[in-house]
This record gives structure tokens, C-alpha cells and sequence, in this order.
């Protein structure tokens, strides 16, 4: 499963007040996930978001967005924006931060909050809020004396309440309604409304008036960005689209006014259950640092592909980890699992999913991800190569190998331990396959995806669109969930269903955009532009995942010599029954609940698979439960045995010249 939605964040409105990373990072936190990654942008005044069929009917009902008629040129500068994070911000930011104490960083932060004081005391008097321009003017004169300058919040201590405010929110308070979404150069994400707001906000601020005051504002900003470049980081290479993510972001996390929280309608369990997913990441701010990135040169495509990985300071079994449909090998549900894997004596490798954008252009021997056999031999390929980069790298410290796979990565688990006898003998073997809520017919799940983004036919048309646009506020809104069912925010069955069903779409979206990008098979009637996709993402999303089977998938193989009918086949784990029997090392992890695992499907695993192979959980959804403590003891207990003193290595440690490039991160 692609990551739902990235964590929220209740001071979206403050974004605009740090730098690009900054809004980059609380603007994606606004949504997923493993996350809701992006949608169709359309002028929230005047068009439907609805996605049409190349006849022009009406299919799919999407959220509604700023208008973006600048989109070539935001994108241009979201990508200089990108490059000056990846390439001056996080490298030296990992520098400070290791140089500069967190309480001095901390420090800093407050001597900064206390000198702009005067924008937030103006502000406060343009809207009428006149207890909040007498806490701030309290708050500014205990920190400025007892605080030494502001560098120590005693005010906050005292319980003095802060409250802030900016040029952009009086604005909002007169009235006036953000029309059209922009990028900064450097501060990111805005809109006309905010730009402006953010030129007032600098104006008021004292040191930019005065040098070498003005190098401390600099200073300043740079301080607060350090603590989230990482991320930031992280989001731009996990997301296929990073630019629709944070326009989503942006679009909904920037709103003045609250979502309507109220249910109108039943809940349902599992679905909500899923939405947990929402919260699910690593736990250590250190982890991602820890980490390395490999870039191995695949065979089949004479292009490389990356993998990242956590080592053990000795000998360790080494665990690959295959994420779900669409996702990252840096998308949080992956590194949580990563982390949990290597606090328990594993060295772990995350890898991409085989219908993600970055594993398609790389490592795919085919146009487009559809067919099992070629997908799983593309993925073996690549993970050989990686474990050979590896050995060579590291010899002697591995001992056996894992895969473990979710959900999609589950179900490519499933068949590559089927056919590891029948698999040539110089690609890689591993010792246990491992497959969380792997759903075991693809058809089926595809349809119920479908169904779910649909959902909201259920409402109203007279308020379905506003009911739409709702359940994208609430996410946007909210900020850390639980993965028990009761604890999660307040969606009705439909609303949960179509938030689910909507994040596949994107996924599907991304995985279309980009084989259309580099193998155009005249589907779509839309062109194809890298700048300006508003047009062609609205045609991409009406298409369905049948249609993406039946209208791209069928005729391209068919050209191949597979039919339909052996694509359907191949498409449903119970045409591999008798070779899954057989394998022994195979362990299954579900849930009962999960929506696309059947009770049909279910009866089949567990008469498939002995107690000893196959562990169900009562519920879960699909995925909700993955960071829970008994599905995170059932995944160590999967790897029993694992841990075992040295042993000749599954594969060969020979690597070819420049294959393997492997950088600390």
C-alpha cells in the first residue's frame, strides 16, 4: 500500500514564516505516508474536480485545489528549491546540527521569536485580537529582560500564553481569499494572499533594517531549516511528485477555517484501522542519518537504482524489505519497519516498489508494472545486484537472508518464494520470505479499490464535491493518530473508503504518468508535458484500476503473446498453490478485516498454509496495524532462526566494475 497520508500539522498557517524546507516539510506533514501524495489541481471558484474520460463524461470525483496557472514556472523554481535543499541545506544542516547543541539551536529559535515581536503585536491590533497583543507585549518584555535578550523563554514558563499572528492572517481576517497558488524561490509553497503577507511580515521585522543585524535574520533562518532538512529530504525522493504534494498541502493545510468534524453517516472499522497508517514512522529523529544509499547498475536496463541500508556493527542476518503498491524505499511505513528490524539485530535494506516511478524507470524491463512473472524477475535482478554491491562492500558480515514484503510487496514475497527452485541459480536465495497483508488475488483488490474511490457517489450530488473537499480538510487537519480503531479521527465509512481510494488513484496516476512518459502507447489523448500536468493528471485520473488493466496492461502484452486470460491467472496467488505448499520458508502475517483479503481468500491461506506458516491477526485493516506491538513481535517471530553464527552467503560476492556506488547519506 502506497503511504496514505503524511502526518498533520495544526500550525499550517505559520509556513510561510520559514524557509522552503521548512514549508516543504510542515506543508507534507499536512497530509501522507506513507502518504495522501497528490490530486488534481482545478480553480476552487469556478471548475468541478471532477476527472473525465477522454469522451469527456464525468468518472471520478476529486478534491479541489488553488488554481495554479503559473504551474511550468512554480515547477521550475520547486525543483531549484529541491536542489538547494538536497545539495546546500541538508549536507551542511547534518553539519550544525552536530557542531551546535540541540539547546542552543533551541535558544536561537526563542531569541528569533522574541526580536519579531513587533509584526505580531501589529497584527494582533489589526484584527482586534487585544488579548493577544497584551500576552505577546508581556512575553516580549519578561524574555527581553529576565530571558537575557529572549534567548531563554522564562515567559512560557511563567504560563504566559503565546499567540501568534501575521500580515497573512489579517488579511484573511479582512476578507481576502487566496486565489492562485505560487512557489517561492527559497520559501516555497504560498499563494497570492501569503506573498503578500510574507513581504509585510519581513518589513516589520527589526533586524532587517540594520547590518550586521540583518546576517543574524539569515542566521536565524538557517538555524530553524537544520532541523528539518532531513526530511525534507526524504519527502522529495520518496514522493513521484512532490510538487502535487505540497500543493495539496498547501491548499488545504493554509485554510483559516476549521473542516466540519461531524459524522453524517456509519463508521467502518477496518477502513479506519487503515487510516492509521497515517502515523506510522520511524521513532528515532537519528534514524534516517544512521543510513547509507546504494546505487547498483542493473543488467536488464544499463541504468542504476538505489537502495538504502542500516548495517549491525558485526556478522547479522540481512533483511530486504519490499514496500507496498506504489511506495518508496524512504516512505515512513518503510523505515519504521526498518527501524523496528534493526533494534532487533538485523541489518536491513529498504528497496522501492516495483510501481513506483523510481523502480520503473530503472530497473523495469517492461513498459509498464502488470504482470508478475516479468515483475518479479525485474525485482530479483535488481535485489542480486544490491547483495553483491553489498558482500563486496562488507564481506563476511552477513549471514542469512530475509525478504519481507507488504502488502503488494507481500504478495511479490509470496511468488518469488514459490519459484526460488525454478529461479536461474546465480540470481539471489533467501532463507525466509516473510508477507505482510499480502493480498492474494489482484483483481479482486483492484476492484475494491476502484469501489472505494467511488464512494462518494453514495452522497448527494448537490453536496458531494463540498463533502469531498471536507474529508481532504479533516486530513489535513489532523495531527498524530493511534492505530487502535477508537482513537482514530472522525471519518464515516464513505469518507474513509474514498481517502483510501483516492491515495491508490494517485498511485496509479504516478504509475501511468511515468510509462507514458518513456513508452507513449497512444492511450491517453491528452499530451504528455513535465512542466504543466495539470491536464493530463485530470485525464490520467479518470482512469480506473480496470481500465489501467484492460486499456494499457492487455493490449501492450498481448503484443508480447499473453493474453488476458493468462494475465488474470498470474494475477491470483491460488494459481501458485501447489508451489506455495511446498515452500516451507514462507510465513504469512493478515488481518481478518482486511478489505482485500476476502473471507474466501483468507480460508484459502489457511488451508494453504500450517499454523506454523501463517499467523492472523482479528483485525487491523489493511496495514493499520503494522507499528502495533503483536504484529511487530509476530514479524521477529517470523525471523526465528534467522540469527545464527556465520555462513557462506546466498549469492555470489562478485561484483562488476562500476556497478555499485555506495555514499553515506
Amino acid at each position: 500500500m502506497p503511504p496514505v497520508f503524511p502526518q498533520a500539522s495544526v500550525s499550517n498557517r505559520s509556513l510561510i514564516r520559514t524557509p522552503w524546507i521548512g514549508s516543504c516539510i510542515l506543508a507534507a506533514a499536512a497530509l501522507t505516508a506513507c502518504t495522501l501524495s497528490e490530486s488534481k489541481i482545478v480553480d476552487t471558484d469556478k471548475h468541478s474536480a471532477q476527472a473525465s474520460s477522454p469522451t469527456g463524461h464525468p468518472l471520478t470525483l476529486l478534491p479541489e485545489f488553488l488554481h495554479d496557472p503559473c504551474e511550468p514556472v512554480n515547477r521550475s523554481i520547486w525543483e531549484v528549491n529541491k536542489g538547494f535543499n538536497n545539495l546546500v541545506m541538508q549536507p551542511t544542516g547534518r553539519v550544525y546540527r552536530g557542531l551546535v547543541p540541540m539547546p542552543v539551536r533551541g535558544s536561537i529559535k526563542d531569541f528569533s521569536r522574541n526580536i519579531t515581536w513587533p509584526g505580531r503585536f501589529i497584527n494582533h491590533v489589526l484584527q482586534g485580537r487585544w488579548s493577544g497583543a497584551g500576552d505577546e507585549t508581556l512575553r516580549f518584555c519578561c524574555n527581553t529582560t529576565v530571558g537575557i535578550g529572549g534567548f531563554f523563554d522564562v515567559a512560557s514558563k511563567w504560563r504566559i500564553p503565546k499567540s501568534d499572528a501575521n500580515f497573512s492572517q489579517t488579511f484573511g481576517k479582512w476578507g481576502w481569499k487566496p486565489q492562485s497558488y505560487i512557489v517561492l524561490p527559497f520559501y516555497g509553497p504560498s499563494d497570492d494572499r501569503h506573498a503578500i503577507g510574507l513581504a509585510a511580515d519581513k518589513a516589520v521585522e527589526p533586524w532587517n533594517y540594520a547590518y550586521p543585524y540583518t546576517i543574524a535574520s539569515y542566521a536565524s533562518v538557517y538555524n530553524q531549516a537544520t532541523d528539518i532538512t532531513e526530511e525534507a529530504r526524504r519527502i522529495s525522493q520518496a514522493e513521484p511528485d512532490s510538487y502535487e504534494l505540497v500543493k495539496y498541502a498547501w491548499s488545504y493545510g493554509s485554510k483559516d477555517e476549521q473542516p466540519d468534524w461531524s459524522i453524517k453517516g456509519p463508521v467502518d472499522v477496518p477502513t479506519l484501522q487503515t487510516l492509521s497508517l497515517i502515523s506510522i514512522t520511524y521513532q528515532d529523529p537519528a534514524f534516517l542519518d544512521h543510513g547509507h544509499e546504494i546505487s547498483v547498475r542493473i543488467p536488464t536496463t544499463g541504468r542504476k537504482l538505489k537502495f538504502d541500508y542500516w548495517l549491525q556493527p558485526g556478522p547479522a542476518p540481512l533483511v530486504y524489505i519490499l514496500p507496498g503498491l506504489s511506495s518508496h524505499r524512504l516512505s515512513a511505513s518503510t523505515l519504521s519497519l526498518a527501524e523496528h528490524l534493526h533494534n532487533n539485530g538485523f541489518s536491513v535494506v529498504t528497496t522501492t516498489s516495483v510501481f513506483h516511478p523510481e523502480f520503473m524507470e530503472n530497473a523495469s524491463s517492461a513498459a509498464l508494472p502488470i504482470y508478475p512473472p516479468v515483475d518479479s524477475r525485474d525485482l530479483l535482478v535488481a535485489l542480486t545486484e544490491a547483495d553483491r554491491a553489498l558482500t563486496a562492500k562488507y564481506p563476511g558480515r552477513f549471514q542469512k537472508r530475509a525478504l519481507v514484503g507488504c502488502s503488494m510487496g507481500g504478495f511479490m514475497t509470496m511468488r518469488l518464494g514459490a519459484y526460488e527452485n525454478q529461479a536461474s541459480p546465480e540470481l539471489l536465495r533467501f532463507d525466509r520470505y516473510v508477507a505482510i497483508d499480502a493480498p492474494v488475488d489482484l483483481i479482486h483488490g483492484a476492484d475494491c479499490l476502484d469501489a472505494f474511490q467511488d464512494a462518494p457517489k453514495a452522497w448527494p450530488e448537490a453536496t458531494r464535491q463540498a463533502r469531498a473537499n471536507n474529508a481532504l480538510h479533516k486530513v489535513a487537519s489532523i495531527g498524530a493518530l493511534t492505530s487502535a480503531a477508537s482513537n482514530v479521527p472522525a471519518f464515516d465509512k464513505t469518507e474513509s473508503e474514498y481517502l483510501i481510494g483516492l491515495t491508490f488513484r494517485i498511485g496509479l496516476r504516478d504509475v501511468i504518468y511515468s510509462s507514458q512518459m518513456r513508452n507513449n502507447l497512444g492511450v491517453l489523448q491528452t499530451p504528455l508535458s513535465s512542466l504543466r500536468r495539470e491536464p493530463c493528471y485530470q485525464e490520467i485520473m479518470g482512469f480506473s484500476y480496470r481500465d489501467y488493466f484492460l486499456k494499457f496492461a492487455v493490449p501492450y502484452y498481448q503484443k508480447q503473446g499473453i493474453g488476458l486470460k493468462q494475465l488474470t491467472r498470474e494475477a491470483n496467488l491460488r494459481t501458485h498453490e501447489s508451489q506455495l505448499r511446498k515452500q516451507s520458508k514462507i510465513r504469512v502475517l493478515v488481518n481478518r478485516n482486511d478489505f482485500l483479503l476476502p473471507p474466501g481468500d483468507l480460508a484459502w491461506l489457511q488451508v494453504t498454509f500450517p499454523p506454523s506458516q501463517l499467523k492472523v491477526f482479528p483485525d487491523g485493516g489493511h496495514l493499520g496495524n503494522l507499528a502495533s506491538p503483536p504484529m511487530q513481535k509476530a514479524v521477529i517471530a517470523s525471523l526465528s532462526g534467522m540469527i545464527s553464527p556465520s555462513q557462506p552467503a546466498s549469492v555470489s560476492s562478485t561484483t562488476h566494475n562500476g556497478h555499485a556506488k555506495i555514499t553515506t547519506r
